[in-house]
């Protein structure tokens, strides 16, 4: 009975905050519903009609944001006041872009349309709450009239499969998704990098990957379930943008060193977000280190 009383403690804590941060966008949803049936709201969710909602949601997770994780949020001034598409790494669960979504609109009002796998659509009883945060399955036509009308842009080319097999060592998994890179130069604007300190040390994946792996690519559903919920030091830090160049090549775009004198400057994305994990991120991972951050007033 001990062993027993124990063994379910541990579950219980290593899925425990992963289980509350789900039962806390489920509430998300729900108050955004007594909203729309209390106010007979009949708007389009992206209309200022819904800014009241969206400010009160966002409230609750930047206050979550805060105490949880002493997050911060760095760079902002390096987004574009138009259109433009952000690029960032997927952690295992991308609770730091929920953070990164809270304070862009608290701060300046801002919303920041989201390109999500097509498996987040398939969850019961959030459609509303994706609606009224931006959230789109990201088909090319979608984003360009998203940017045309002035909207921020955001994907992770990574996506379901960096959340599920990256690690510790903060690999990117970007295969050959480069539709984004297309997408800003028929779109004409920036690409603007971002990624968020320790979020591998928050919330991890099972080391044992193989079988899941087999079934990730067999089915595109991810089966393998997170862990951890520790209260590491969060930190999301916005790159500098990559311009707009007519003349440079979708692959180019993401992934090729242009050379000019005698420095290399990295206009593609790939590199551009590598370097902020490069500059921010200690490398492998370590809990204990990121625990310690919490403390660290130098890095303020």
């Amino acid at each position: 009975m001990v062993i027993a009383s124990l063994t379910m403690s541990a579950i219980l804590f290593v899925f425990i905050v992963p289980l509350t941060i789900l039962f806390f966008i489920y509430l998300s949803n729900i108050l955004l519903l007594i909203y729309q049936r209390n106010s007979e709201v009949k708007a389009d969710p992206l209309s200022e009609v819904w800014d009241s909602a969206r400010k009160t949601i966002a409230s609750f997770w930047d206050i979550y944001a805060r105490i949880w994780h002493g997050y911060e949020l760095h760079g902002v001034e390096n987004l574009p006041e138009g259109p433009g598409i952000l690029v960032y790494y997927h952690g295992a669960i991308p609770i730091d872009y929920l953070y990164f979504l809270s304070r862009l609109f608290l701060w300046k009002k801002r919303l920041c349309l989201s390109v999500a796998d097509h498996f987040v659509f398939r969850l019961p009883g959030l459609k509303l709450l994706l609606e009224v945060t931006g959230v789109m399955p990201g088909t090319r036509e979608e984003c360009l009239i998203a940017l045309k009308n002035g909207h921020l842009v955001s994907i992770s080319p990574g996506g379901v499969r960096e959340a599920l097999f990256s690690d510790e060592s903060y690999q990117l998994l970007w295969g050959n998704r480069k539709g984004f890179a297309q997408v800003a130069l028929d779109a004409k604007v920036p690409i603007i990098p971002m990624y968020t300190q320790n979020v591998r040390e928050g919330y991890r994946m099972f080391k044992e990957r193989r079988f899941f792996r087999q079934l990730y690519e067999s089915t595109r559903l991810p089966f393998t379930p997170p862990y951890g919920g520790l209260p590491v030091k969060f930190r999301t830090y916005i790159g500098e943008p990559i311009p707009y160049d007519p003349n440079i090549t979708t692959d180019e775009l993401v992934e090729k060193q242009v050379s000019k004198g005698n420095f290399l400057f990295l206009f593609q994305t790939k590199t551009a977000v590598q370097a902020l994990i490069n500059k921010h991120q200690t490398i492998p991972g370590s809990i204990w280190k990121a625990l310690l951050e919490r403390f660290d007033k130098r890095r303020k």
